[in-house]
């Protein structure tokens, strides 16, 4: 009986370990933001034309792209700097700069728009800029908001924001008869109800909002922002390639078998890539971080583990739901994926070891090789073994990164 009380507290204490809180909340905003990206394209896919879906697919897509160069390396100086400076003046000029650089670029991209994407001409129109600039500025601000939710152990207001965001799938509804402007539409009123519900939640943590900018914030942030920053482009970058890599070479089929399963191992690279950012938010704020690295990596394991041996015995299971023809061509390079998972874990752990450090130049170093290696044995496997070379070039690239790491840790025993 003693025994099972004391089971029963241990489980109580790691359900409100904020460690765990924080990170299983940004574990549902993810599931819950790929499920609804997943419902709204296919609703739009049946409900609209493929062309009204290419369009609004382009204009999108830029908002996205536009929103995260805007980001300039302040989304991680939020958590870093908000236990040792004013969380007011952080989250006021993190938001302000990055949405204000969002607003140019997106100014640019409409005013250039015949030469970016001459399909989308149609921006110009008064009306269509002004609802396109709104919903930069809510995008720009709703994530922003959501990363101070994080660096404040309140993700799941994040996850409140996501749902909200989900709403587009009912607005798209609504929007039919407007055809890609309806897409369109739903999207950027998703975004401008999330931002007037961070605007609530914001103020009700206690942060006071105002069109301000610290310059101390700025100088003293301003390495460790631009550092990770770099870091930011490094692991983005060879996601956004590897599809256009693949059809380059004319493997349109494989671009498809790489797409889905690439969008099946994000499962495994979320667990990852959450409980490292609630690794970070709690070494920021002075936790212990031999004893937080320690938990962390146990509660990764004990998420990782489990699923990645189900996606490995049931991943045939899984792409033939979609199709025979993936499961004879993306089979193979899933389970690769799934071993290369592993090595994510340590290059997650340890590039928030060193942002707790504020070492950003050796994340900015560690990032551009496995960046490097990445792309550069995808083109070299590719002719040779199809997408299962991409595979082995995740397994070469973050092995080589966990292979430094270790070495550097070993080092400085």
């Amino acid at each position: 009986m003693i025994s099972n009380l004391q089971n029963k507290i241990h489980y109580i204490n790691f359900i409100h370990d904020p460690l765990f809180k924080n990170a299983f909340f940004l574990m549902l905003s993810c599931i819950s933001t790929a499920g609804f990206g997943f419902i709204f394209w296919m609703l739009a896919a049946k409900y609209y034309s493929a062309s009204d879906v290419g369009i609004a697919t382009g204009i999108i897509s830029s908002m996205t792209l536009i929103v995260y160069l805007s980001r300039l390396g302040l989304d991680y100086s939020i958590i870093r700097f908000f236990p040792t400076h004013d969380k007011c003046r952080v989250f006021n000029t993190s938001t302000v700069i990055p949405t204000f650089v969002a607003l140019i670029f997106g100014s640019i991209f409409i005013a250039d728009v015949h030469f970016f994407s001459p399909e989308l001409l149609f921006l110009r129109s008064p009306l269509y800029t002004l609802f396109y600039l709104i919903s930069l500025t809510s995008s720009s601000m709703i994530f922003m908001a959501g990363i101070a939710f994080v660096a404040i152990r309140e993700a799941e207001f994040q996850l409140y924001m996501n749902l909200i965001v989900g709403s587009r799938v009912l607005f798209l509804m609504l929007f039919i008869s407007l055809g890609a402007i309806g897409i369109f539409y739903a999207v950027g009123t998703s975004f401008f109800f999330a931002f007037i519900v961070a605007l609530v939640l914001i103020t009700k943590s206690g942060i006071n909002l105002k069109l301000e900018i610290d310059r101390k914030f700025l100088t003293d942030s301003f390495n460790f922002s631009a550092g990770n920053y770099l870091t930011g482009l490094f692991m983005t970058v060879p996601t956004m390639l590897l599809p256009i890599i693949i059809l380059n070479m004319h493997l349109v089929e494989q671009a498809a078998y790489y797409y889905i399963v690439y969008g099946i191992v994000l499962l495994l690279f979320m667990i990852p890539d959450s409980i490292s950012t609630s690794l970070f938010v709690e070494g920021s704020n002075g936790q212990s971080l031999k004893k937080t690295v320690i938990r962390a990596l146990v509660i990764i394991f004990l998420f990782l583990i489990p699923i990645a041996l189900f996606l490995y015995l049931y991943g045939d299971w899984i792409l033939g739901f979609i199709g025979e023809d993936y499961v004879a061509g993306g089979l193979g390079v899933l389970r690769l994926m799934i071993f290369a998972s592993f090595f994510v874990v340590v290059n997650n752990v340890y590039f928030a070891i060193k942002r707790i450090q504020k070492d950003t130049k050796e994340i900015t170093v560690l990032s551009g090789i496995i960046c490097v290696l990445l792309i550069g044995f995808s083109y070299l496997l590719l002719p040779i073994l199809g997408i299962i070379g991409i595979g082995y070039a995740w397994i070469i690239s973050y092995g080589v990164g966990a292979l430094i790491i270790a070495i550097r840790v070993w080092g400085n025993k």
